[in-house]
């Protein structure tokens, strides 16, 4: 037995049985090891940001952590973007991120790099692996502080202590780390304060983020929306969200900083759970960073790490809110007939939240084409909501085919601006290659819309010849259903709104991946 038996071993006792791969040289005997385990599923990447990418969607819908195996400096720092997106949502993943030999380093390679310095900035946890003896150890620690920080964690795995023998032993699985609960005191006082900030006409927010935003803890912080007047506003950037029809609405901070103003002018006092306080994405000339009132007062419930969903019902408690109390009336659906003739951003943002199937799962990357997605589809079928987290695009298609293994019996929706998908375009081939239950909608606008937004809101109305050849994607257009079916993908095109309602019913239909170019 060698080193990476021993890393294999450790992940498989301790359930984490998918890894995301890109390898290389140095990485050889790690696959030789996961060769021999026919329990762990090995999935590859094209790319290295559609391997972390697709780590952090399965890890979302899976809650638990999978593997990835990224060679050398070079290959995580391809992946770097994705992880910055899992470290925002503090999404669970263990990276082995393969080295040369130990004593290699000396001769300075030229793949030789600072695997720790690039790891660190969008790692919750680096270790360097000591050698063939200090694999296990490292991987259970690195599983342990996956879980319980929660986040990324990076483990750099040099080729001697991959090879270098270890003695025979039985792996014992660690018990699984659970997230630590706030102090009842600590609850009660905020319960007092709440009841304190509405006796003096004073106006609260809950603002919610992580588990906080599933089904059950939703439910808590909608009855204490309704018996106690309090407002529930979901974090913008957050990881997973199980919404839709029979569960409570919740609005998220926008991302306009004027409009996210307006949004937060009303709140007097806002409580933090796990997330922190609303900030712009950007710096704008005479805009303010924070978008709520100077005289906002800040109160942290929960922090990151905590246990978010037991907390929004342990205030509900506190509060005195049982749980028969009423909770929010639900959203209707607009009533009016779906959008024809010719396609717009909200036409395909309707036609998509229209026929969201049962159960399904929504990866959004639509970016400023479906602005108005979230907010028009709290009455579709109930599904699991994804998002871009970190404001690194390239993470939809990766992030729709981690939920997909994740998730095997679930169809997944991967609502996608062009522009950024073309970062992470090789993910399709990974949803043809394990033939994942995948339909993305390209909204096709042919342009960096968000940057063109981007440009009016410092001052720029008008584009030269410059500014134009950077922020379109025109000159030549991207063939959406070409590149899908060079990567094994089915693809059509709908320019109106009658053909997007033919197509998409037809592609959530059938089993298999499958694309549809929706041209705006």
């Amino acid at each position: 037995m060698n080193g990476a038996d021993r890393l294999c071993d450790v992940l498989l006792a301790n359930d984490v049985d998918v890894c995301f791969a890109n390898p290389g040289t140095s990485e050889m005997h790690f696959v030789a090891a996961l060769d021999r385990k026919p329990q762990m599923r090995c999935i590859l990447g094209l790319f290295e940001g559609v391997v972390t990418g697709a780590a952090d969607g399965y890890a979302r819908m899976a809650d638990k952590p999978a593997a990835t195996l990224l060679h050398l400096g070079p290959g995580l720092a391809n992946g770097l973007a994705n992880l910055h997106n899992a470290r925002r949502a503090r999404t669970p993943m263990i990276n082995v991120v393969g080295d040369h030999a130990s004593y290699h380093l000396a001769h300075d390679a030229p793949l030789t790099s600072d695997i720790e310095s690039l790891a660190r900035p969008m790692s919750h946890y680096v270790r360097r692996i000591g050698g063939a003896h200090d694999v296990g150890r490292a991987i259970v620690d690195a599983y342990t502080a996956s879980l319980t920080l929660p986040g990324v964690t990076t483990v750099i795995l040099p080729a001697d202590a991959a090879w270098g023998e270890v003695p025979e032993a039985p792996v014992v699985p660690v018990l699984r780390p659970r997230l630590s609960r706030v102090a009842p005191a600590a609850v009660e006082d905020v319960a007092r304060l709440l009841r304190a900030t509405l006796a003096a006409g004073r106006r609260p927010a809950l603002l919610l983020t992580g588990g906080a935003l599933r089904q059950g803890p939703l439910e808590a912080a909608g009855r204490i929306a309704t018996l106690m007047g309090i407002r529930i506003i979901a974090e913008m950037s957050n990881g997973r969200i199980e919404r839709g029809r029979g569960r409570v609405a919740i609005d998220k901070v926008p991302y306009v900083v004027d409009t996210a103003v307006a949004f937060l002018q009303d709140v007097d006092v806002l409580v933090l759970v796990g997330s922190q306080v609303p900030v712009g994405f950007f710096a704008y000339p005479g805009k303010p960073g924070r978008m709520v009132r100077d005289d906002c007062d800040i109160v942290t419930l929960a922090r990151p790490g905590q246990d978010l969903g037991a907390v929004v019902t342990d205030l509900a408690d506190a509060l005195g809110v049982p749980g028969h109390a009423p909770l929010p009336p639900q959203r209707v659906e607009d009533e009016g007939g779906l959008p024809t003739g010719p396609l717009t951003a909200d036409a395909i943002n309707r036609i998509v939240g229209h026929m969201i199937p049962e159960n399904a799962i929504v990866c959004d990357e639509s970016v400023s084409s479906g602005r108005r997605f979230y907010p028009s589809t709290h009455a579709s079928a109930p599904h699991d909501y994804l998002q871009l987290t970190g404001g690194a695009i390239g993470v939809g298609i990766p992030l729709a085919t981690g939920a997909a293994v994740a998730c095997p019996g679930r169809k997944v929706i991967g609502l996608q601006a062009d522009g950024s998908g073309m970062y992470t375009v090789q993910g399709l081939w990974t949803q043809a290659r394990e033939n994942l239950d995948v339909v993305t909608v390209i909204i096709a606008n042919r342009a960096y819309a968000i940057l063109q937004g981007e440009m009016r809101n410092v001052g720029v109305n008008t584009f030269g010849r410059n500014a134009e050849m950077m922020l379109s994607l025109d000159q030549p257009a991207l063939d959406w259903v070409s590149l899908a079916r060079g990567m094994g993908v089915p693809g059509t095109r709908a320019t109106t709104g009658e053909e997007l309602a033919a197509q998409l019913p037809s592609a959530l239909a059938t089993p298999g991946p499958a694309l549809i170019e929706a041209v705006i």
